[in-house]
């Protein structure tokens, strides 16, 4: 498995994430952001972060544009979390993609919010080839959210 992380710095966790969460925890989504809650894989706390819920076909996915960060890793450990959006809170078991499986996520992923996230995929975008976003998938976790309630 890859080790690829890349670290936000001050700015995206003390101004930008704070923002996204903040607004997200008061019922407003920003390009469908959601706060992810999953329990800490050692402390067994609830651990939050924003995030951007990805749908395709019907079905949604968490992708980590920074890697195997500690969020990716709580949730192989939990199998599953929270996804919470104002009061609305949702329940779900989570799955692994393959990275086989991951090369039309992230293209879609980079579709929607290549803005914001692009500078993490290593000049990889949404017009690259397959084999280029095949190459990356390695570096970011991709996991299928099942709601459960």
């Amino acid at each position: 498995m890859s080790t690829h992380v890349q670290k936000p710095g001050w700015f995206t966790v003390n101004v930008l994430n704070r923002t996204i969460a903040w607004m997200t925890r008061r019922g407003i989504s920003v390009w469908g952001s959601r706060v992810l809650a999953v329990r800490g894989r050692k402390s067994g706390a609830w651990r939050t972060t924003p995030v951007n819920l990805l749908t395709v076909d019907g079905q949604r996915y968490l992708v980590a544009p920074r890697g195997h960060v500690q969020w990716t890793h709580n949730m192989r450990a939990a199998g599953g979390g929270e996804l919470r959006l104002g009061r609305n809170v949702e329940a779900f078991t989570a799955t692994e993609v393959t990275d086989d499986d991951k090369v039309p996520l992230l293209r879609a992923y980079l579709k929607r919010w290549k803005a914001e996230v692009g500078v993490f995929f290593n000049g990889v975008g949404p017009a690259s080839p397959d084999a280029e976003l095949r190459r990356i998938a390695p570096d970011h976790p991709v996991f299928r959210i099942t709601v459960t309630k």
